[in-house]
């Protein structure tokens, strides 16, 4: 009878399988916490540029129940009381009292040297008045020093309407 010499048997992990098992899951949980930081950077940029559409939109209904206020929209913005029973304002008051209170809502709600901007171009005689709304802003994480303004992260929205006199 022929004794056999058994092969040991190998009980458990060796130190190497474990070091890899390691690395992968380093490697993996990297790629997660990079896709996590693309996900919140994607978010916030899709938030701004909500929010510019939603202040383009709101100073576009002000433009809309103002229609006389005309030119008074591309004008500078300031406070005034046009609300209660004894206030008393002109259409142009009322116009930059809208641009007042829509220029605070772009500062408020924009990060990065938010800017709003109205254009006007009085229509021919029986033609629609034009107003363009400009807001725009800087991304977070731009970077200020670029030379043009794509590289530094600013962004805009622009709104195009037509008002019958």
């Amino acid at each position: 009878m022929k004794a056999h010499m058994a092969a040991p048997r190998q009980a458990g992990f060796s130190i190497v399988e474990v070091m890899v098992a390691f690395v992968v899951l380093a490697v993996g949980m990297l790629g997660i916490a990079s896709l996590y930081v693309t996900t919140l950077r994607s978010s916030g940029s899709a938030l701004s540029r909500m929010q510019a559409v939603n202040l383009a939109s709101d100073l576009a209904d002000r433009i809309r129940a103002n229609r006389f206020g005309r030119a008074a929209y591309e004008g500078e913005p300031a406070q005034k009381k046009c609300i209660g029973a004894t206030a008393s304002c002109t259409q142009a008051d009322m116009a930059a009292n809208d641009l007042f209170l829509w220029q605070q809502q772009i500062d408020l709600l924009l990060p990065g040297d938010p800017q709003g901007v109205v254009t006007y171009d009085q229509g021919a005689a029986d033609a629609p008045d034009n107003y363009t709304i400009t807001v725009s802003w800087k991304e977070a994480g731009a970077d200020p020093e670029a030379d043009d303004e794509d590289a530094q992260g600013r962004l805009s929205y622009t709104l195009t309407m037509q008002v019958d006199p």
